[in-house]
């Protein structure tokens, strides 16, 4: 096992130095927890109490947001068969366009072959390690990108808003850890921040707009299932949970709900485990894509597992419904999400994930390849999670599916 010493910048930022390279990537995840006192914040000071909604609650209902947008659709369709002539005779496009309803927006260019590949997404702050907040929202932005199968980002932009509940000194110690955490993360992808939006607003909020040009081998339009395929997740469920039940520690009325189903330590381990995971970006899962021919994918964020299954099945060209029998769950939190009732609905799907995984449709003999090659290459698991049949494009979950605690058995001085 690695040798690991922690040490703190010259700005206070935490931070875990490697001394000697592990057999495992992920052992890097084990970092020191924000401290506001570090910075000369309050003890009490939570990143988080800078916005009243969060998860599913900031989300626009998945029925609600299609209606909203009709107009937009009506409007496209009515502009194509406007202009359907002269833009065959004027703008010779190559490719097919893909735009509202799915992960990024596909544009065919008018310049030879090429497309335009873009995306864009904001949240409100969900940890309350600055620095974390910031990858996890560049990581979040960028997964859009990836679960078309681009692995290069051209160009990225930053849309930060500061609270005005924040004092002089909150803002100036926190906005800086999240844009440096939001730089750290896009030079992980291998691009960077070269400008965005920055306001005022009551509540915080950080996020992006990713754009690619790329020829038509660089993207995989997420239509092709076919019957037998399976589906791939890459990053386990529940960190909507998990960042909740952090939270309930603060709050002795919320946590006497919990507390006899999971310890203190169980809850900061599973809020760790949580920040680890939505900051690691789907890059090298998208890169596989390509190597193990995926039929198309989704990332799963804010609607849940079974929202974004829907969407994607809903989108493909065959006769085709997904069915999932496995949920894997970031450990001790299926059993915390059930003690809560009905209130995450985490074994229904429908449970938040911020910058989750790519679910992905692959060819059932290049599933397990695919699943051995990204956990030897990133030192995490992907599993098989269900599969695709006939069907009216539809997806469920089984009754009763099988819940995978991940990882599956504690391991001193790793995180997974």
């Amino acid at each position: 096992m690695a040798e690991f010493q922690t040490a703190v910048s010259q700005d206070g930022l935490s931070h875990v130095a490697q001394l000697e390279l592990g057999s495992n990537p992920n052992e890097l995840a084990l970092r020191r927890p924000f401290d506001p006192v570090v910075h000369d914040l309050d003890a009490t000071f939570r990143l988080c109490r800078f916005a009243d909604l969060k998860g599913r609650g900031c989300k626009v209902p998945q029925e609600v947001l299609a209606k909203l947008l009709e107009c937009l659709q009506q409007d496209e369709t009515a502009q194509d068969h406007e202009h359907a002539h002269f833009m065959h005779m004027a703008i010779p496009r190559i490719g097919k366009q893909i735009g509202i309803g799915m992960d990024s927006a596909v544009i065919p260019l008018r310049h030879g072959g090429l497309s335009l590949v873009q995306t864009t997404d904001f949240f409100y702050p969900l940890v309350d390690d600055p620095y974390m907040m910031g990858k996890i929202a560049c990581s979040n932005v960028l997964s859009d990108l990836y679960a078309m199968g681009v692995t290069e980002c051209d160009n990225l932009l930053m849309l930060v808003a500061v609270s005005t509940k924040m004092t002089e000194k909150e803002r100036d110690v926190v906005i800086p850890l999240m844009l440096r955490g939001f730089k750290d993360s896009a030079l992980e992808a291998g691009t960077a921040v070269t400008g965005g939006q920055t306001v005022v607003n009551p509540w915080c909020t950080i996020g992006g707009v990713a754009t690619t040009v790329c020829q038509p081998n660089e993207y995989i339009v997420p239509d092709n299932a076919v019957v037998g395929d399976v589906l791939v997740l890459t990053k386990p469920l529940g960190t909507q949970v998990a960042v909740n039940a952090h939270q309930w520690l603060d709050q002795p009325e919320r946590w006497n709900r919990i507390k006899l189903i999971v310890s203190e330590d169980d809850v900061r381990k599973a809020y760790q485990r949580s920040m680890d995971s939505m900051a690691r970006l789907n890059r090298i899962a998208a890169r596989l894509m390509h190597k193990y021919n995926a039929h198309g994918a989704t990332d799963v964020t804010g609607f849940g597992l079974l929202g974004h299954a829907q969407t994607l099945a809903k989108h493909q060209k065959n006769e085709v419904s997904f069915v999932i029998h496995n949920l894997p769950v970031i450990a001790k939190m299926a059993a915390v999400a059930k003690a809560c009732g009905n209130m995450f609905q985490l074994l229904q799907g429908h449970s938040a994930e911020t910058s989750g995984g790519l679910l992905i449709c692959l060819p059932r003999e290049q599933a397990a390849a695919y699943c051995k090659d990204i956990e030897k290459q990133e030192g995490y698991q992907a599993w098989i999670i269900g599969i695709v049949e006939k069907g009216n494009r539809t997806a469920r979950i089984i009754d009763k599916p099988r819940v995978i605690e991940v990882p599956a058995k504690e391991k001193d001085g790793e995180l997974w």
